[in-house]
Parts: structure tokens; sequence; C-alpha cells
């Protein structure tokens, strides 16, 4: 009879299972797919030899997460490292590149790269300071006060109509403005300005890894670890109530708020309830996936060794097509978020064929098939797009909510990214990992930090269960 179930297992939830079994426990995890991993699967989705990521495919927060750095997750798996972290296309050829060194990052944008510079350097050298901040609850007093003064200052800046004042020209706007609309929401807004900032720090202090073997591999990593101590990952294992899972003594449930109501079948206070059902989700993804018979043709050079392209044009131009987004519209020119992971792992494809991973951003629930509007996207900016294109798929956001049903709307994020969607995550409390049942603990991305493969929503919910239901200590993770 194990002494734990959790019911998924994405990221979160095995981060969960893992701290658990680490501490002695006996956790069994129940999967409803065919195979384990949620946002971090990788499959043959067109044709044999191809390999796609599912849902995430680079990990900003693999080498800044604490749950991964305690982890030891770069000593059991390999993570390939672009020397260009990122970068943004512009028309006419050109494009903002964000190096790993911050030193070349702004050397490459003419007049507004001190200004860029200034803006990034003291974020770069307190990035732990500030990623111990974000991803960790945000209602506690920060470690690093300066760092958290530092970055709480330029992201009042970059979130509202100021962020623009210290620039002159378009490059350095671009590349800020792509990093910020990973957030899905309107633009200027102080999330969505916090999130690109600290994406932004962590390129130059550590860049952005792409895992050998695809996404897939971190879960591997993990599923690998928690059955070296004892525990058991169950697929095709749908839970439909609390009640159907054995007489554990701690439950930690990977699911969206209302995958909580539903497994709860009645039991949950009222009040805590009405909280769970007024949890509001964002806008959703319209998701490409693409088997090239070549490398994308950018017309800009540098953007071939960039791990991810945000495909938008300037910050006007990316913007406009957010607030679109937002107001309820699909916008014709999408901001497209980009990575060829075949460019960096040649085992992604067969020898002369490429993989390309893409999504844009859409109204929440759209069965709109925005393929061809990405396709434009990328023909804008690399000519000859489409005469590499050998096949693509489209997963529409109504088509994301029905593979995973954390994903409400196509919100792959489980849940908006505001300061409101920050701090009541999914309600506001010291505990929000929590739930009123004794025992049931929440662990999704639903809870703090939000989204990210960071692993960390589930180790807050296992040390809390630990210290509250078993009186154990948090154990050691590394291998």
């Amino acid at each position: 009879m194990p002494d734990v179930a959790v019911v998924g297992s994405g990221p979160n939830g095995l981060a969960a299972a893992v701290t658990l079994a680490r501490a002695g426990l006996k956790v069994h995890v129940y999967e409803a797919a065919p195979t384990p991993g949620g946002g971090l699967r990788t499959a043959e989705l067109m044709e044999p030899g191809h390999f796609h990521d599912i849902c995430s495919a680079v990990h900003p927060m693999a080498l800044a997460s604490p749950f991964f750095r305690e982890f030891g997750l770069s000593l059991r798996i390999r993570l390939e490292m672009p020397e260009v972290s990122y970068g943004s296309p512009l028309d006419g050829g050109r494009a903002a590149l964000a190096y790993r060194s911050l030193e070349r990052t702004a050397a490459g944008l003419g007049r507004d790269g001190a200004a860029f510079r200034r803006l990034m350097s003291p974020l770069v050298d307190r990035v732990e300071g500030i990623a111990d901040l974000t991803l960790n609850q945000l209602l506690r007093v920060p470690r690093d006060p300066v760092a958290a003064g530092l970055f709480g200052l330029r992201t009042l800046e970059q979130g509202s109509r100021l962020w623009g004042a210290r620039f002159r020209e378009e490059l350095a706007p671009a590349l800020l403005t792509g990093v910020a609309a990973h957030a899905v929401s309107p633009l200027p807004a102080l999330a969505a300005a916090g999130a690109g900032l600290l994406l932004g720090a962590l390129a130059h202090a550590d860049g952005w890894p792409v895992p050998l073997g695809g996404s897939a591999a971190i879960a591997q990593a993990m599923m690998a670890d928690l059955e070296a101590h004892g525990g058991v990952v169950e697929t095709e294992a749908r839970i439909g109530s609390l009640a159907d899972l054995p007489p554990v003594r701690a439950t930690l449930l990977d699911v969206a708020p209302p995958g909580l109501i539903r497994l709860a079948d009645g039991r949950l206070p009222d009040r805590y309830r009405r909280a769970l059902e007024s949890f509001r989700f964002g806008n959703g993804a319209c998701k490409v996936d693409f088997i090239l018979s070549g490398p994308v043709p950018w017309a800009a050079p540098g953007l071939a060794d960039a791990g991810t392209v945000h495909v938008g044009g300037t910050r006007a131009q990316m913007a406009e097509a957010e607030n679109l987004v937002a107001a309820g519209r699909h916008p014709e020119q999408p901001y497209v978020l980009v990575s060829q992971p075949s460019r960096f792992d040649a085992g992604r494809a067969p020898e002369g064929r490429h993989v390309l991973w893409s999504y844009c951003h859409v109204p929440a629930g759209s069965h709109v098939d925005m393929g061809e509007a990405v396709i434009a996207q990328l023909e804008r900016f690399a000519p000859g797009f489409r005469d590499v294109v050998v096949q693509y798929r489209v997963t529409t956001a109504a088509g994301l909510a029905a593979y995973n049903e954390n994903y409400v709307g196509g919100d792959f994020g489980a849940g908006l990214m505001d300061l409101r969607g920050l701090v009541r995550r999914p309600v506001l409390g010291p505990v929000p990992w929590r739930t009123p049942l004794r025992g049931v603990y929440l662990c999704s991305s639903s809870t703090p930090p939000g989204p990210g493969v960071t692993g960390m929503p589930g180790f807050h919910a296992a040390r809390y269960a630990l210290k509250e239901i078993f009186g154990l200590p948090v154990p050691g993770l590394r291998p």
C-alpha cells in the first residue's frame, strides 16, 4: 500500500513524486495518458524518425529552478546550449540576437546597446536572487532585497508605457518584447515584463538549453530517479474521484482547479470551491509542427544559430498582435514562437531533414487553424520557407485543451499570468498548495510559481506534505 498518491505525471507531479520517494515514502503516480511526462512528451507526430516536442521544447528555467539545480539535471541528461539563446527578426534582413554573452548582445544593438546593457547587467549579476524571488512564493520577504528592488524597478519600466523611454532604435525593443510575449498577455503589462526580464537574464547568465533527445529526456531522468527509490508510475490510469485512490496518507494533484473540483466530488468547502471556480485562465495557443527538407532560410545572419526565434517584427507589431488576441481576435500577422531543435540535436530527424516547433497565440478555446498565418510570418522573415516544408501538423487551442485537461481553453500555462494571477494562484493564502482536505495538495502550474518546466509547484507541495503529514525533512536530491 503506497504512502502517497500523485495524480498526473507532468514535470510538477514528477517533481513531487521524486521528492517524496527520496524521503523514504512509497509513492504511486497515476497518469491518464498512455505515456508519462505531461508537457515533457516527445513523439513521432507525422513520419517515423522525426521527433517533435509535444509541448515545451526549450528550457530556460531548467538551470535556474532550485528543484532542478538540486536534482542535478545537467548531470543526468545532456543539454545543448545554443550560443544565441533567442532572436527577433525584423523586415529588411535585420535581427536582434540575444547571445549568451551580454557584451556581444549589446554590441549588436546599435545605438541602444549601452542602454540595453544598463537595463540587463544588474539582473544578470543577481540572477540567482531574482530566480529565488520569482520561483518561490511572491508574498514573502526576499532573500536578496537588492535583487528584488532592481528587478521590481525594471519590471515597472518595461511593463508600462515607459517601456521605450531608454531606447532610440528598433532592435533592442524587439528583443525585449519577443521574450516578454511568452506570457500570453496584453503588452505592455507588468507580469509579462517580469517574465521577459527573468528569461532574458537567464539567457545571458546560463543560456537556454535544448535537451538532447527532446523534452522527454527530462521526464525520463525524473522517472528513473523515482523508480530507483521505489516509486511506481502507472499509465492509462484516469482517476475519476479521490475515492478511487487507495487510502494513502497524502495525495498530490498535478491538475488545474477544475480537475480538483471534479476529483473532490463535492467534498470541498463552498468558499474554497467558489474560489477555484473563479480562477481565471488565459488565452490559448495554436501549435504548428513542421518537417522540413532543410534548415529555415532566415534572411538575417545569425538567426540560424538561435535556439528560439520570436517571429513578429517590431515591438509595435508584436504588441499589436498580442493585444488583438487579448481582445478575442485572431491576428493576420501573429507573434510566433519558433524553435528548430534538430539544428542542435541531429537525432531529432533523419539526415537532410529537420523538425520545426512553433506556436502562435489565439483567443481561448479557438478552433481556428493558424497554419497558413504561421507559414506566412515565417516566409516574411525567411524567404523560401514554403519550399522547404515537407509536411506540417496543426493543433488548435481547442485541440490542446482536448489533449490535456489542464490546458483549459488551450492555456498551456494553466492560469492567466497577470498580477492577480501571480498572487492568487489558485487562491490567496500563505500555503496555496494546501487544500482544505486533509492530506490533499495541489501541485500543478495553477499554483506558485506558475508555468514553465521548473518542478517548483510539485516541490513546494511535497515540502508541505512532508512537514504536515509525515513530519519528515526535505531530502537531498543529488544523483
